[in-house]
């Protein structure tokens, strides 16, 4: 297997399926000859051609709007919003048409469009680039929501929102682009769209996570293992829509679970996690499912990030309460 970097199992996912299928195309800001603000498309013009990655006006509604046409004449759109928080722009085309096609037309039409957007703290963007707003997409049915942590997940996870016959928001954390290597399979796979992954196996209590936070809570359930706590780490890798079966059988195997996000407390997707839990395992608790995630203000500018984010001591204080309760 080779060593890749998160942006480069991301490239060469996006390379694997330019070379399967002459219908998929990729564009947005800046990707063209530029290979975009993270160079996560380099070089994929100059293997495919201008008519296959190119370049569009600084538009977000425009991108939308030619990703939902592309999509109903045939061809895979793979669109790049240069940042998350600028989906405001563009929410009408993924909200309003796109996650509606397949039910508007009755099955007839569909939206396979792949709309990949940077997103996340730790790395001091300015205003409206960080801002965690997956919890948003969540909640607009018809639309699913990926975001991978390791760089396998990230290759296997793109190429199954690329063949996805429907909208697929996949968020990609701008800390976890270059900030590790792991190994990726030079050949092409699929990781399947909905489905969890137990990064770390326990038995004492389940930190249920996503994104970047997986390893802030592989760190917390680190320094937890030193003091007796054998902590059970839950990837979601897809917050929509949830893998049920996968968290309510870590909850039923340790009996205790806290849900850890980036996002602020009430955005996210932790709450209703939570009531996942509560609905389908409450007799299997032994204290309140509780949560970690950032207060809820403004995203704030940079010099306020570290104070602001939750970090590995905020996941390892959480757990010791429900340990200990």
């Amino acid at each position: 297997m080779a060593q890749m970097t998160m942006i480069q199992a991301i490239t060469d996912a996006m390379r694997t399926e330019l070379k399967n299928n002459e219908n998929v195309v990729v564009f947005g800001e800046d990707v063209g000859q530029n290979g975009g603000v993270f160079r996560a498309t380099e070089g994929l013009q100059s293997e495919f051609g201008e008519d296959r990655v190119f370049d569009t006006p600084l538009a977000e509604s425009g991108i939308g709007g030619l990703a939902i046409g592309l999509g109903l004449t045939g061809f895979r759109p793979v669109m790049e919003i240069q940042f998350f928080g600028f989906v405001f722009e563009v929410m009408d085309s993924v909200v309003a048409q796109a996650a509606r096609m397949r039910y508007r037309s009755g099955g007839v039409y569909n939206s396979p469009i792949t709309i990949r957007s940077p997103f996340g703290g730790g790395v001091k963007t300015p205003e409206l680039h960080a801002d965690n707003l997956e919890g948003l997409m969540a909640q607009a049915p018809g639309i699913k929501v990926v975001i991978p942590s390791t760089p396998y997940d990230a290759k296997g996870l793109l190429i199954s929102a690329i063949r996805d016959n429907d909208p697929v928001v996949y968020l990609e954390h701008m800390k976890l682009y270059r900030s590790f290597r792991g190994e990726v399979p030079e050949e092409e796979y699929t990781i399947e769209i909905g489905k969890a992954d137990v990064k770390r196996e326990g038995k004492d209590v389940s930190i249920i996570t996503y994104g970047a936070m997986v390893h802030s809570s592989l760190k917390a359930a680190e320094e937890l293992e030193k003091e007796g706590i054998s902590a059970e780490v839950v990837d979601l890798r897809t917050v929509s829509p949830l893998d049920i079966d996968t968290i309510i059988a870590s909850v039923e195997k340790t009996g205790r679970a806290i849900v850890v996000q980036e996002a602020q407390k009430q955005a996210g997707v932790g709450a209703t996690v939570v009531a996942e839990i509560n609905d389908r395992a409450i007799l299997s608790l032994e204290a309140p499912v509780l949560r970690v995630a950032a207060p809820d203000t403004v995203f704030p500018f940079a010099s306020a990030e570290d104070v602001w984010l939750p970090d590995y001591k905020d996941i390892v204080e959480k757990a010791k309460t429900v340990y200990n309760f």
